[in-house]
Parts: structure tokens; C-alpha cells; sequence
């Protein structure tokens, strides 16, 4: 197996686009040589626990309502292109993602962390849901194989927290600037949304040397 190390956060419509991308050539290759492993990256490591209104943090972030609308005209028209569908007016705020970073670390002990991370990108950007609500975020890990009760224990406790920052701070380190980014076989990077026939034509080169 060749390992695929992804660095996303929850909130990122880019990551969400990226993951459809790859999706759909895991689909056509079925027999492709990967493991996945998702590791945190937190687009906005100062935003306050609570969050902030969505309009407000788009506004502050691209320079005014206009030039927001502008650069999200461009996002969702390549989401469509990916097949998702983004429920914009449904997202009502901008979470803190330190939790649901944990979230996923915690479904990853138990096999699960691909999951989580549909399901907290549904939950985000179909659904509206806040996921740096902890409530939130003990629901959509009972959905991804999670104990809710342990989970919204957890989630009140400072488990794991330094763990998910020291990660972040290290992918930072390591020259990662946004996301998502692609590490195959702790060697190439690959920076961005990638189209799904690069994904298809990788996996197949992969295969051609591994059957060699």
C-alpha cells in the first residue's frame, strides 16, 4: 500500500472540493494502492472558540460583501463541476475547528476517519450545522462509529487538544501553507483541489511500478 497523507480542515470549501475529486477516482480505480491517513490544519487557528457570524468573517477576510461574493461565485461554480451541492445561505457561522480536528483524530483510532470527514463536511456544507458546536459534533461522531456520550465527554475535557496543535504546527513547519494538501508516499506534494483524472492517471502509474 501507498501512503496518502491529506492535510484539510473542515471548513475548507477547497478541501471538501478536493475529496470529491479523489473520491471519484478511488471509485474508478477500486483496486488502488492507498491509505489514507487526514491530519489537521486549522485555516483560522485565532478564530475565538465560539466562532464568528459567517457574513462578518467573509467580509473582514476578502475586503468587503463584494469581493467576498466574487471569490465564493468562483468556489461554488467548481464545486458543481465536482458534483457537491453547497448550501451557502445555510452556513451561518464560521466555527473554531480545534474540536472537530479532534473528532477526526479520535474516528481514525477507530477506523473511521474518512467518514468523519464526510460527514462533517455534509454536516458543514449541506446541512449548516455549526461544527465547533460540541453538541454538534457528539451527534455527527455517533454517526461516524463514535459513542456519543464518551465523545461529548471527551470534547469537554482538554484531551488530545495539544496534540491536534502540535500537528498543525509541525504540517506548518513542514512548508504547508493551505490546504488541502496531498503528500503521496511521503514524497510528492500535491498543493490544492487536484483534477480527478490527475488522481487516475497517478493511481495507475503507481500500479504500473508496483506490478514491475
Amino acid at each position: 500500500m501507498i501512503r496518502l497523507d491529506i492535510f484539510s480542515d473542515p471548513v475548507c470549501p477547497w478541501c471538501h472540493i478536493g475529496k470529491a475529486q479523489l473520491d471519484r477516482a478511488l471509485e474508478a480505480r477500486p483496486g488502488h494502492p492507498f491509505t489514507i491517513e487526514w491530519h489537521p490544519f486549522q485555516l483560522n487557528p485565532e478564530m475565538p472558540p465560539g466562532g464568528m457570524g459567517r457574513r462578518d468573517y467573509l467580509e473582514a477576510k476578502f475586503g468587503g460583501k463584494a469581493a467576498a461574493a466574487e471569490v465564493y461565485a468562483r468556489i461554488d461554480a467548481a464545486a458543481r463541476e465536482a458534483g457537491l451541492e453547497i448550501d451557502w445561505a445555510a452556513i451561518e457561522r464560521t466555527p473554531n475547528t480545534l474540536d472537530a480536528h479532534r473528532l477526526i483524530h479520535w474516528t481514525g483510532l477507530e477506523g473511521g476517519q474518512t467518514a468523519a470527514v464526510a460527514t462533517l463536511f455534509r454536516a458543514y456544507f449541506r446541512e449548516g450545522r455549526d461544527i465547533g458546536d460540541r453538541d454538534v459534533l457528539a451527534e455527527l461522531g455517533s454517526r461516524a462509529g463514535l459513542d456519543r456520550d464518551v465523545t461529548r465527554r471527551l470534547l469537554d475535557s482538554d484531551a488530545d487538544i495539544e496534540a491536534i496543535r502540535t500537528r498543525d504546527a509541525h504540517a506548518r513547519e513542514r512548508g504547508i501553507t493551505g490546504v488541502p494538501t496531498f503528500i503521496v508516499a511521503n514524497q510528492h506534494v500535491l498543493p490544492g483541489a487536484q483534477p480527478t483524472d490527475l488522481w487516475i492517471e497517478a493511481i495507475d502509474e503507481i500500479a504500473a511500478k508496483l506490478a514491475e
